[in-house]
């Protein structure tokens, strides 16, 4: 049996505009990103002579749509694409189309037309900042998102029932090769004591993936003539919001104390384990997570790895994550003596004949299924967009009336 690929569908509500794509995820590899294509396939007795038109956005969100003040939206558009796809520009047999395209041109036949976008280099990648709980409405969030919409004009108001929208993620992965494992020490001095303390920490390696145990390699010699009463280590997730505030967000997301004692001129030599996980951290406001589609789960947000030279105010939310292992020197007064070992947390890149679906599908032809966002399906999810509703392709109670 040859292997399937899957086709996400999408149809707005009057039928006119139709969105297919082979994929939602794409890639960034810092110096390029994989282009955005797809298939829009139209219905001309419904479009009634209006033209159809296809965006590409990258928004990032910084409060609700409610909260909006004097007029002024708690959003911004870092990036904004718009081609026209009909009518055609131009002559679609000439264009040069992806494999897929060409797989979706051939089957769905004339009313439909090819789109493609490339992203810019500098965008960030898809993140959110996790809500509390009781929080409703959309998160902070960087969002990317395809729109297919018919209108008489690229700058006239657009129906709500005869626009489509999908949204992507822009996604990094591990890259290939091992970078220096890192290892940091200090020495601290006390008054009152002729020798310093010295702690060394350090990691296997720089770049763990999402679900693995991390093990900390703590080294402390204490020559001084102080107490250690305690050892404590972290995994911290720096999240920096560079777009309107410079907000730093240091979340623990994994946090043990081991209760571990070294007494004055003595060593102590120990393997710590930590495991960062979403699971663990699932109700704290805040912490910072990938980027998600609609329904699916997600997970801790991967360290971003960002181009040089790459403006501030095109970032969005930077995140780094650092071991932290702090030493509590007794005493009179307490000390805190502590170590910060950087590290990345992200993805191995996933092999291409390995991906899954879990949804339900319905075959389109031998090779190629299709995904159908339906309405029995997105109704009635909790955090669902209100323009959700009207986007969703439906039964024969949506076909436009005959006039």
């Amino acid at each position: 049996m040859s292997p399937k690929s899957v086709v996400f569908k999408k149809i707005c509500k009057d039928k006119s505009v139709g969105v297919y794509m082979g994929k939602r995820d794409f890639v960034d590899r810092v110096d390029s990103v994989d282009p955005v294509d797809g298939v829009i396939l139209i219905d001309p007795e419904a479009l009634q002579g209006r033209k159809v038109f296809v965006t590409l956005s990258c928004t990032f969100r910084y409060g609700r749509d409610d909260m909006d003040v004097m007029g002024i939206a708690f959003r911004r558009e870092l990036y904004l694409s718009t081609r026209q796809v009909y009518p055609p520009l131009q002559d679609r047999d000439k264009g040069v189309h992806t494999r897929t395209q060409a797989k979706l041109l051939r089957k769905l036949g004339d009313n439909a037309h090819p789109f493609f976008f490339e992203f810019p280099d500098n965008l960030p990648c898809s993140v959110a900042l996790q809500p509390a709980p009781n929080d409703v409405g959309k998160q902070c969030a960087v969002e990317f998102e395809i729109k297919a919409f018919s209108a008489e004009s690229q700058d006239a108001k657009v129906r709500k029932r005869s626009s489509v929208k999908l949204m992507l993620r822009k996604v990094q992965y591990a890259p290939e090769g091992e970078g220096e494992a890192p290892c940091v020490e200090t020495t601290k001095d006390f008054v009152m004591s002729d020798k310093p303390l010295h702690v060394k920490a350090s990691l296997d390696k720089e770049i763990y993936y999402h679900g693995e145990p991390i093990k900390v390699h703590v080294n402390v010699t204490n020559d001084s003539n102080k107490n250690i009463k305690n050892i404590i280590v972290s995994v911290d997730q720096v999240a920096t919001v560079v777009l309107y505030s410079n907000d730093i967000y240091v979340k623990s997301v994994a946090i043990e104390e081991f209760g571990d004692a070294v007494s004055a001129g003595s060593t102590l030599q120990k393997d710590y384990t930590l495991l960062p996980l979403l699971a663990n951290n699932r109700e704290r406001r805040g912490i910072a997570l990938d980027g998600k589609l609609k329904h699916e789960d997600t997970n801790l947000a991967s360290s971003s790895v960002v181009k040089e030279g790459v403006l501030k105010e095109v970032s969005g939310i930077i995140v780094s994550y650092r071991v932290m292992v702090k030493l509590i020197v007794g005493g009179s007064v307490s000390v805190e003596v502590g170590l910060e070992v950087p590290f990345k947390l992200m993805h191995p890149k996933p092999d291409a004949g390995k991906q899954t679906n879990k949804c339900h599908c319905v075959e389109m032809e031998e090779e190629m299924v299709f995904q159908e966002f339906k309405r029995s399906y997105l109704k009635g999810i909790i955090g669902d967009d209100e323009d959700e509703d009207g986007n969703v392709s439906g039964g024969d109670d949506m076909a436009p009336k005959e006039k």
